[in-house]
C-alpha cells in the first residue's frame, strides 16, 4: 500500500538545487535555465527518487513535476552515459509515458535541456507523425525516451524500441492515461519492462483508479503530495459568468474587449468539449475580429505545432483545444483561460485552468455556465469543496450584442436552487434545427466516454474520419452558440 511521506523537507526559502547533490554538469543546465530554488513536488519528490525509491507525486499542474523526475532520473542513469557512436552502448535506460503528444514534447524539452552537457540522449517518439525519422533516432541508441503508449507499442512491434534494460518507469499524467483508455496498453508495455526497476507515478489527482493502479505497479511507494487535492493552484482567480449556450461566443468577446480596457493581455487558451465546437468557435471570433486558432484530434501533427508556434509567438490571440490539449501545454505565464463549456468530468476542470496561474505567475480562469450545466458545476465545486464565485459579465458595449443577459447572478440566488435562467420556449410549428454543429451542453456519461475515447484514438495519431455533412433543411440563423456537448439533438 502506498505510505504517506513523513518527511518534512528544509524551509522552502533555504533549499537550491545544489542542496540535492546533483552532478555538477546537471547543475549547470539548471543554472542555464535560470532557476536556483526548486518547486514544493522538487523539493519533496527529488530526494526519494534520488534514493531509489517508488513514488507517488500528486501536485497541481504547473508546479514544475516534470522537472521532478527528469532532474533525479538524469542523475541516476549518469553512470550508463558514453561517447561511443556505437547504438549498443545507448539502449534505453528511462521510459516515461505520456497521455498526449503535447505532453511528450514538453518533457522532450525538459530531458534535451538538462541533460545538455551530459552524454545522455534522449528521444520522444508520439503518434500522428511519420515514423521513419522515429526509427533512425531509436535505432541509433538513446537512454532516455519519452512515448505516448500507442507509439511505443508500435516501435516495439516493429522490433525498433527494446525495453530489456529500462531501469526507471515514469507514467506521467497517470489519472489521463487511464481516462483516455490506455490500461491495457500500459499493462503489456508495463510487462515487457524487467521487474526490478524503480517506478514513479505522477499526477494531478490521486483517484482511487490511480491508487489501484499504484499497488499493481508499484513497490511500496512514497506518496508526496504538497498541494490539497483536487484544488486549482492559489495564483488562479476562477470566475463564473452566467450566459445563454447561444450567447457565450458574443459573451468572450465581451470579456477579450474587457481585458484590452484593462491593459490585460487578450491572450487565453478557450476549451471546448467537441472537435467539431472548437473549430467552429474560432471560425466564429475569426469574423469578430479575434485573431483564433483551433487545436484538436482532427488535426495533424504539423497543423497543430504550427498553431501552438503561432500562438506562443502572439500572431493568435485565442487558442481554442479541447481536452486532448488540456494538460500537454505548457505556456509560461498564461494569463487566462476560458471554459467556453464545462468538461463532464470534473476533475477535467482543474486541469483545464492549470494552464494559467503556473509556476507562481498569477491567471484568470473564467467558465462560461448555461442552465443546463449546473449540474457540470454543482460536481466541480463538490469536487474543489469550494463555491465559484458568479459574476455579471463586463458591461461593454458590443454590436449586436444582448445586454439583457448583462444582469448580476447573486450567490443568494443560486443557493436557493435558482441559478437557471428563462430561455425562450421554440415554438411548437417551428421546424428543428438542421445545423449539423448544434450540440446540446449535457450528455449521459456513456456517450462521454465514447467521445473521450474517440479524442484518444485521434491524439494516438489515428487517420482522422471524414466529416459528414447534411443535406436538408438549413436553419435561416444558425445558432452560432450552440457548439456545446458531444451529440446531436434528436
Amino acid at each position: 500500500m502506498p505510505t504517506e511521506t513523513s518527511a518534512e523537507p528544509t524551509p522552502q526559502a533555504t533549499i537550491t538545487f545544489a542542496d540535492f547533490g546533483l552532478d555538477p554538469l546537471i547543475q549547470k543546465a539548471v543554472s542555464e535555465q535560470g532557476y536556483t530554488s526548486p518547486t514544493p513536488i522538487q523539493a519533496q519528490a527529488i530526494p526519494h527518487v534520488l534514493l531509489g525509491q517508488d513514488l507517488m507525486g500528486a501536485a497541481q499542474t504547473g508546479t514544475g513535476k516534470t522537472a521532478a523526475f527528469v532532474l533525479p532520473i538524469i542523475q541516476r542513469i549518469l553512470r550508463h552515459a558514453s561517447s561511443s557512436a556505437s547504438p549498443a552502448r545507448h539502449p534505453i535506460r528511462a521510459l516515461v509515458l505520456t497521455p498526449t503528444r503535447e505532453l511528450a514534447v514538453q518533457v522532450a524539452e525538459n530531458a534535451a535541456n538538462y541533460s545538455r552537457h551530459t552524454d545522455l540522449r534522449s528521444a520522444v517518439v508520439y503518434g500522428g507523425v511519420d515514423m521513419k525519422e522515429q526509427v533512425a533516432t531509436l535505432r541509433g541508441g538513446i537512454e532516455i525516451l519519452i512515448a505516448t503508449p500507442g507509439r511505443l507499442l508500435d516501435h516495439i512491434g516493429s522490433k525498433v524500441a527494446n525495453l530489456s534494460q529500462v531501469e526507471l518507469l515514469v507514467l506521467d499524467e497517470a489519472d489521463r492515461m487511464l481516462d483516455m483508455g490506455f490500461l491495457p496498453d500500459l499493462q503489456r508495455i508495463i510487462n515487457l519492462i524487467p521487474a526490478q526497476r524503480q517506478t514513479l507515478l505522477f499526477s494531478a489527482t490521486f483517484s482511487p483508479e490511480i491508487k489501484k493502479l499504484a499497488q499493481s505497479y508499484l513497490r511500496n511507494p512514497v506518496t508526496v503530495e504538497v498541494a490539497r487535492q483536487n484544488a486549482a493552484a492559489d495564483t488562479v482567480r476562477q470566475v463564473i459568468h452566467m450566459v445563454r449556450s447561444g450567447d457565450k461566443e458574443k459573451a468572450i468577446v465581451k470579456i477579450l474587449a474587457s481585458r484590452t480596457e484593462q491593459g490585460l493581455s487578450r491572450q487565453c487558451i478557450i476549451f471546448t468539449n467537441s472537435r467539431m465546437g472548437c473549430a467552429r468557435l474560432a471560425r466564429a471570433l475569426e469574423r469578430d475580429g479575434i485573431k483564433a486558432g483551433a487545436i484538436h484530434g482532427d488535426k495533424s501533427q504539423g497543423e497543430r505545432t504550427l498553431t501552438l508556434d503561432a500562438f506562443k509567438s502572439g500572431a493568435i490571440e485565442a487558442l481554442v483545444a479541447t481536452d486532448v490539449a488540456a494538460r500537454g501545454l505548457d505556456i509560461p505565464a498564461m494569463p487566462c483561460v476560458i471554459n467556453h463549456e464545462l468538461p463532464f468530468n470534473a476533475e477535467d476542470f482543474i486541469h483545464r485552468i492549470g494552464r494559467t496561474g503556473r509556476a507562481g505567475s498569477t491567471g484568470d480562469a473564467i467558465a462560461l455556465v448555461d442552465d443546463s450545466e449546473k449540474r457540470l458545476l454543482d460536481d466541480i465545486e463538490k469536487l474543489m469543496k469550494r463555491k465559484l464565485e458568479i459574476m455579471p459579465l463586463p458591461n461593454i458595449d458590443i454590436p449586436g450584442g444582448n445586454e439583457s443577459d448583462d444582469r448580476p447572478r447573486h450567490r443568494s440566488s443560486r443557493e436557493t436552487t435558482q441559478r437557471s435562467y428563462s430561455t425562450p420556449t421554440p415554438s411548437r410549428t417551428s421546424a428543428p434545427p438542421a445545423d449539423p454543429f448544434f450540440f446540446t451542453p449535457y450528455e449521459s456519461p456513456k456517450l462521454a466516454n465514447k467521445a473521450e475515447k474517440s479524442d484518444a484514438a485521434q491524439a494516438e495519431g489515428a487517420s482522422p474520419q471524414p466529416e459528414v455533412k447534411k443535406v436538408g433543411i438549413v436553419p435561416a440563423k444558425p445558432p452560432v452558440g450552440a457548439l456545446l456537448g458531444g451529440f446531436k439533438k434528436k
